[in-house]
Order: structure tokens, then sequence, then C-alpha cells
């Protein structure tokens, strides 16, 4: 869909079939007031003038004209009358290898492939997170996007692949949004969760990169904070829609739609607990970090320490003999022979009792 700031789609369908693509604005409220027909509105990064011409002709309350604009909104649905508004996050990963066209939707992936190189990392991925008010009215919606992050050619596409549903009305039209942001969750998570692996790997190879293993553990701590608190309440936001949407249609009629949502929200509840449990596990990733970063302290120092008591017994014994005095034997070669014989036999004594403690 076009993405260029300012821009407004419009799409109408009569009876569940498309009815006609972009029609004139004015003529947008006589369909939302037609009997049978559905309307889908969509305005990227709107400006002033165009969102108050939308408050005007559909009636809306200022506060939810407020809420689909203004900075750090959390995700939310709000009442107003006659319609409903939502606030949903979709999330994308910048930098990070596109998910499997089905990983969104069966749970853990297999391990990311990783670089060929012992102990090296992709390049670390950062959440972008793109907000999406929804107005939901008697017979359309209305999709305001701040830019043109999220691209709505993907909720068309799953509006036709799902067209048998479009029969029930506005339900069947929000469930397909939801349904797309809920799997970009899930592609996130699962994103993550790849990353996560990579982490585990490069902890225990022998040239671990400790700085870049640090940053990439915060990075993650990061972007899960983030995609945590966008994705908790997701389960409050579409229980409300399922609630609303029960209570307003013919659930005997619009019985697969139910199904739909009782599905939409089963993802909902798995990517919370996906995000949670990978909180604990990045935690353990960087405790585990920062005990083998001890560990690895400790075989330096033992290293050091044996290597300075076997230096030590040749210094110590050409050091006494050197302040003037005497050893046994000066000045014939069995004198030297033994001396350096003594110092070898020492050395080496110490040099194969470290070593078989583990410490060369």
């Amino acid at each position: 869909m076009d993405g260029h700031p300012g821009t407004v789609t419009n799409r109408v369908w009569r009876d569940g079939t498309v009815h006609v693509d972009n029609c004139p604005a004015q003529q947008v409220p006589d369909f939302l007031d037609e009997e049978g027909c559905l309307v889908w509105i969509d305005l990227c990064d709107p400006n002033h003038g165009q969102l108050s011409t939308l408050a005007r002709e559909l009636n809306l309350h200022p506060l939810a004209i407020e809420d689909a604009v203004a900075h750090l909104e959390r995700t939310k649905a709000i009442r107003y009358g006659k319609y409903t508004v939502l606030t949903a996050y979709a999330t994308r990963l910048n930098g990070a290898t596109a998910a499997p066209p089905d990983g969104g939707s069966e749970g853990p992936p297999a391990r990311a492939d990783r670089d060929s190189r012992p102990g090296s990392l992709r390049p670390a991925s950062t959440l972008r997170l793109d907000r999406i008010s929804v107005f939901i009215l008697p017979r359309g919606i209305v999709t305001v996007r701040q830019h043109a992050g999220f691209d709505m050619a993907q909720v068309v596409e799953r509006w036709e692949e799902n067209a048998d549903l479009l029969k029930f009305g506005v339900g069947a039209l929000l469930h397909g949004l939801l349904d797309v942001i809920v799997d970009g969750h899930f592609d996130a998570v699962q994103q993550l969760d790849d990353a996560m692996e990579e982490l585990e790997d490069g902890l225990f190879d022998a040239e671990s990169h400790t700085a870049e293993v640090q940053r990439r553990t915060y990075q993650i701590r990061k972007d899960l904070v983030e995609l945590r608190r966008v994705t908790l309440p997701m389960r409050e936001l579409v229980n409300t829609v399922l609630r609303h949407h029960r209570e307003t249609e013919n659930g005997s009629a619009a019985a697969d739609l139910n199904s739909s949502y009782d599905d939409l929200y089963d993802h909902v509840l798995r990517v919370a607990e996906w995000t949670e449990s990978l909180r604990d596990m990045i935690t353990t990733i960087f405790e585990t970090n920062l005990s083998l970063q001890d560990a690895r302290l400790n075989t330096v120092m033992k290293k050091l320490t044996a290597w300075a008591a076997i230096i030590a017994v040749p210094t110590a014994i050409t050091g006494y003999f050197g302040q003037n005095l005497l050893y046994p034997g000066i000045d014939t070669q069995w004198g030297f022979v033994l001396s350096t014989a003594i110092i070898v036999v020492i050395a080496g004594g110490l040099y194969l009792q470290f070593h078989r403690k583990g410490w060369l």
C-alpha cells in the first residue's frame, strides 16, 4: 500500500465482496450508513486537516483523535459510545534475518545459522515499533499509522485470504489486522530467541569476545523490555475486542469468526509467555557470562602463579649464589652440570605438579 505521508486509502465491500477501491472521500460516509456495506479507511501520517475532516465526518470524539496522534500511548482499547478506539504496536527487528513465513505460529524455531568463524556473532538487531490506531465503527474501521513502517498491504492480503469471514462484518477486518500484528510479535520474539541461542554458543567459545557478548546481551534485554511493554497489554486488548464482538454479533452466525478470535487470543498468550521466558533466559545468560569471566580470570591467575613459581626456582638459586657466595664445584665442569641439573629437576617437578592439578 502507498505509504507516503498524508496518503488516504479506502476500500468498500458489499456482502463480503469488494465493491470499490479508493472511492471519493465524500462518498465514504454514505457507504458507512448503508446496510450490507463494509468500509476500511487508512491514513498514513495524516496532517491536522485530514484528522479534523475525519473527526467531523465520522463524529469522532476529540480525545479519540488525540490518542491517535499522541506520542508514547500504551496498548489499549477504549469505548466511545458507538465506536471503539484501539492502539496497538507492530514490531520488527532491523538488521535481523527474516523468519520463515510460518514461524510466527508454530512455537520456538530451530537454531539459527551462525557465522562460520569461531566465536563470531551476527550484527546486533534493534527492535522497531510501529503504532497503529484503529477506530472501530459499526460498519467499518479506520486505521491511522504514524508512518509507513507498518505496511497495510500484508493486512489486505490477509483479508483476501480469509474473504469468507468478511460477511461477518467489522469483526473480520479487525481480526485480520490484529492477526498480522500478533504474527509480527511472533517473528520478533522468534528472532530474539535465535539471537539468544547465538549468545549461548558464544559464551563457551574458546575465542569468546566478552565485550561483544556483553553488548549483545544488553541490546537483547533492552529489546525484550520494549517487546514486553507492547505485547503484554495485547491480552487485555484482544479480550476486550472479543467480548465486545460477542455482545454485538449473533453468536451462532459468527461462530467461525469467534473461533478465529479464540485462536488469536491463544497466540497472544503464547507470545506473552515466550517473552517472559526469554527475559528469564537473558538474565541467566548475563549472570553466566559474569561467572565465566571470573572463571577465566581464575584460570589466568593459576597459570601466572604456576609459571611464577617455576621461574622462581632458578632465580632463587642463581640469585643466592650470585651474592659473592661460592656454590659447590665452582670453576669445575661437574659443579656447573650439577647446579644446572638441580634447577631443571626442581623446575620440571613443579611443572609436572601444576600440570597434574590442571593449572598449566
